[in-house]
C-alpha cells in the first residue's frame, strides 16, 4: 500500500495533493500491492517502490505484463541480455500490438473525431474491429507481409489509426508523419526505410483553411520508387480525384468496401518485432530512422497510461498531437485500457481559442494532454476556462514537449482546474515514451516533473559520471529497459545507435537533457544537452532564461542561444513580442532584472534581440541549434523538419553583429 510520506504543509510550491481516499483508488496502489506480495516487500511510498522496480527489474516487468493483462505469451524468462546495448525482455513471448489494442470486451466510443469545427465523428469499438478486419485484408491483398513499411502522411484521425492497427495486426511496420510536411521532408524520412504502401489524405484542414495535398503527392511518390500501392483517405471529400492523379492510387472507401467486415486475425511475434519507425527532428541533418519493437511499446505505454496516467476502462483521453510526433502512438496506446481516445485535427485556436476546452467539456474528457507551450499561450491569452467550461470530468492534465515553467504550474491550478493531477512529462521519440512523468499518488510541485518512471534507472551525472542531487547535470538511466530501439534503421554494425546514446558514458543510457534533482525526489529539466549554453565555462541551461523572460507580458516567446564571442561563449536571447510591443531600453532593462533575480547574473544575455518569429518543429519546440547554425554562418540543411522554415532568415545576419 502507498502512503503518504512527504510532508507539504507550508511550502507554497505544493500546488495539489492527493487524498488518501483518491491514492488508494489508484491504479498505482492497486499494483504495488501486487507487486509488493509478488517480491515480499513492504513499500511506504512511491520512492521504495520504484527502487524496488529496478532492482527487480524482471519481476516487475513481469508483473507489469500481468497487472496489466497483456495478450500473448509470456514465456518463462522475463530478462535474456540485461545491458545496453542490445538488452532483450522477455526473448521467449509472442504477441501482436495490435490484438492488445482492440479487446473485445471494450464497449462504446472507441474514437471520437473532430477537424477544427469542419468534422464531426465517433466511432464504436465494434465498427473500428470490422474497419481495422476490412484495411488488413487489403493489404494482404496488396502483398504486404512481415517486415514490410507502410508509410502515412495523414491527419489525426479516425483511419489513421484503423491503418496503423491493420499493419500492426500483419507484423508489417508503420511509419507517419502529419500532412503538412514538404516534400522534402517526407522523402528525407520515408526515402530511407523504403515502404512498399503509401497512405495519404487528399487533404487537411489549418485555421479554418482548406488545404489540398494532390500536387504534393505527385512529388512525394516520383521519389518513393518502392512504393507499389497508394491508398488515399478522404478528409476534405476529394479521394477519388486524388486517387486517380497518383500513380497506382486508389481511394480508401473503394479499396475496403471489396473486403467483408469481421474480426481481425492477429499473426502474434517475437517481442521484439518491429512495430513502429520513429524519427529524430532532424533539424541539422538527415532524420534518424529509430526503429521499436511491439513488445517493449506496449509493456511501457500499459505501465506509463494504467499506473501514471491512473486511465481506467471507460475513459476519454484527449492529446493535441499529430501524427509526426510520438505522442500520437502514446495516445492510441490508450486502447489498449479500455479507454476512448479522443482524437483532433488542426489549429488548437481554430475556430477559437478555447476550442480544445470546448472539446474537452463536451466530450467529458479525462485526460488532457497537450504541450507546455500551448499551456503557456492560454496563460498569456487570459483564457479561464476554470470560468467558462465545465471540466469536472477531468483528472489528470499532461504536457510534454518542453519544459513547463513554474507560472505555467500556477496557471493550471488557478484558472483551468484546482483539483486536478497536472502531470509534466518527458522522454521521447527515442524511447517511444517517458524517463520522468507524473505520479498520482504524489503531491505536484511548481515546476517539477514529479517522479522517474517506474522499473527506469534515471539518475543525473555530472560530466566525471558521477551522480549528483540539487546540481545540474545529464540525464541518464542506468540499466536496460523494454522500450529501447530495437535498432536504427540501416545501421548494421549499430554504430550510429551507439553514438546516439552510449558514447558520453559506455554502457550507460544518456539521453541528452540537462537536469537536476529536487529535494522532493522530482526532477527539473533545464533543456537539451547540445543547447546548455556555457558562458565562461559555466552550463546553464535554456529553459532557466525562459522562465523568467516569459513570464513578461510584453514577451509571446524567447529564444537563447550561446554565440562564439571573444575566444568564449557569449549568450544572445531572440524575443518575439506582442504587436503592439516594441522592444524598448526599458523593456530590455525589466528582462536582464528579470533574469538576474530570478536564475542569476551569469544567465543574463549580453545581447536582446526582438525577431517576429521563432522557428521550431513540426511537434512545436522550438529549434535553438538550428538558430545557432544559421548565426555562426553555417547552413542548416533539413529545413523541411522546421514547421516554420522561413522563420529562419529572420536570423542570418545576427551572425555580423558587432555589438
Amino acid at each position: 500500500m502507498i502512503i503518504r510520506k512527504i510532508t507539504t504543509m507550508g511550502d507554497q510550491n505544493c500546488l495539489w495533493t492527493p487524498g488518501p481516499a483518491r491514492i488508494a483508488g489508484t491504479n498505482m496502489a492497486a499494483f504495488a500491492r501486487e507487486f509488493s506480495q509478488r517480491i515480499g516487500a513492504d513499500f511506504q511510498d512511491y520512492v521504495s517502490l520504484h527502487a524496488a522496480s529496478v532492482e527487480e527489474r524482471g519481476q516487475f516487468w513481469s508483473c507489469i505484463w500481468d497487472f496489466c493483462k497483456v495478450i500473448g505469451e509470456r514465456g518463462d524468462r522475463s530478462i535474456g541480455l540485461d545491458k545496453m546495448p542490445g538488452g532483450e525482455f522477455f526473448p521467449d513471448a509472442k504477441l501482436n500490438f495490435a490484438e492488445n489494442l482492440l479487446r473485445l470486451d471494450a464497449q462504446g466510443d472507441a474514437l471520437v473525431f473532430r477537424a477544427e469545427d469542419q468534422i464531426s465523428r465517433r466511432m464504436s469499438w465494434d465498427i473500428l474491429r470490422q474497419s481495422v478486419s476490412s484495411a488488413q485484408q487489403w493489404l494482404m491483398s496488396q502483398g504486404v507481409r512481415q517486415g514490410d513499411r507502410v508509410a502515412a502522411m495523414l491527419p489525426n484521425m479516425p483511419e489513421s489509426v484503423i491503418l496503423m492497427l491493420a499493419t500492426a495486426s500483419i507484423g508489417a511496420v508503420w511509419s507517419s508523419c502529419s500532412p503538412d510536411f514538404g516534400v522534402r521532408g517526407v522523402l528525407d524520412r520515408f526515402g530511407q526505410i523504403e515502404p512498399k504502401i503509401f497512405i495519404a489524405s487528399d487533404g487537411y484542414f489549418y485555421g479554418g483553411k482548406r488545404i489540398e495535398l494532390a500536387g504534393r503527392l505527385v512529388e512525394i511518390l516520383d521519389g518513393l520508387p518502392s512504393v507499389e500501392s497508394v491508398l488515399v483517405v478522404s478528409l476534405i471529400g476529394d479521394s477519388r480525384a486524388v486517387s486517380q492523379q497518383v500513380r497506382s492510387g486508389v481511394a480508401y472507401d473503394d479499396a475496403l468496401k471489396r473486403f467483408p467486415a469481421g474480426i481481425p486475425e492477429f499473426t502474434r511475434l517475437p517481442f521484439n518485432h518491429p512495430l513502429f519507425i520513429l524519427f529524430s527532428s532532424g533539424t541539422t541533418g538527415v532524420p534518424k530512422c529509430i526503429v521499436h519493437g511491439a513488445g517493449g511499446t506496449l509493456l511501457q505505454h500499459l505501465k506509463e497510461l494504467k499506473l501514471h496516467s491512473d486511465i481506467r476502462p471507460g475513459d476519454r483521453v484527449f492529446y493535441f498531437t499529430t501524427l509526426g510526433w510520438m505522442m500520437w502512438n502514446w495516445l492510441v496506446s490508450s486502447l489498449a485500457c479500455g479507454a476512448t481516445v479522443l482524437l483532433f485535427d488542426g489549429s488548437p485556436f481554430s475556430p477559437t481559442p478555447g476550442t480544445l476546452f470546448d472539446y474537452a467539456a463536451q466530450e467529458r474528457a479525462t485526460l488532457f494532454g497537450t504541450s507546455a507551450k500551448f499551456i503557456d499561450s492560454c496563460r498569456k491569452a487570459d483564457l479561464k476556462p476554470r470560468l467558462t467550461h465545465d471540466l469536472s470530468s477531468l483528472r489528470l492534465i499532461a504536457s510534454t514537449g518542453s519544459p513547463l515553467s513554474a507560472e505555467s504550474f500556477r496557471y493550471v491550478y488557478s484558472d483551468i482546474k484546482e483539483d486536478v493531477h497536472l502531470a509534466s512529462i518527458s522522454g521521447g521519440t527515442d524511447i517511444v515514451s517517458c524517463f520522468v512523468l507524473g505520479d498520482p499518488t504524489s503531491p505536484v510541485f511548481a515546476g517539477e516533473i514529479q517522479r522517474a518512471g517506474l522499473g527506469m534507472a534515471v539518475d543525473v551525472w555530472d560530466d566525471t559520471g558521477k551522480p549528483v542531487r540539487l546540481e545540474k547535470g545529464e540525464l541518464v538511466c542506468k540499466k536496460a529497459f523494454p522500450s529501447m530501439p530495437v535498432m536504427f534503421w540501416n545501421d548494421p554494425d549499430g554504430s550510429k545507435y551507439h553514438s546516439a546514446y552510449f558514447e558520453r558514458f559506455p554502457g550507460i543510457w544518456c539521453h541528452g537533457d540537462f537536469a537536476e534533482w529536487t529535494v522532493h525526489d522530482g526532477l527539473i529539466i533545464h533543456g537539451r544537452s547540445d543547447a546548455t549554453l556555457n558562458p565562461g565555462g559555466v552550463r546553464i541551461g535554456t529553459a532557466e532564461i525562459y522562465a523568467q523572460v516569459e513570464k513578461i507580458p510584453d514577451i509571446i516567446e524567447a529564444l537563447a542561444i550561446g554565440q562564439e564571442w571573444d575566444n568564449d561563449i557569449r549568450i544572445v536571447l531572440f524575443v518575439r513580442l506582442r504587436p503592439e510591443a516594441v522592444l524598448t531600453d526599458a523593456l530590455e532593462q525589466q528582462i536582464r532584472l528579470a533574469i538576474r533575480q530570478g536564475a542569476s547574473p551569469r544567465h543574463v544575455p549580453a545581447r536582446i534581440v526582438a525577431v517576429d518569429d521563432i522557428p521550431r518543429t513540426k511537434s512545436g519546440k522550438i529549434t535553438e541549434l538550428a538558430v545557432r547554425e544559421i548565426v555562426h554562418g553555417r547552413d542548416v540543411k533539413n529545413r523541411e523538419a522546421l514547421a516554420n522554415p522561413e522563420a529562419l532568415e529572420l536570423f542570418r545576419e545576427i551572425a555580423s553583429l558587432q555589438q
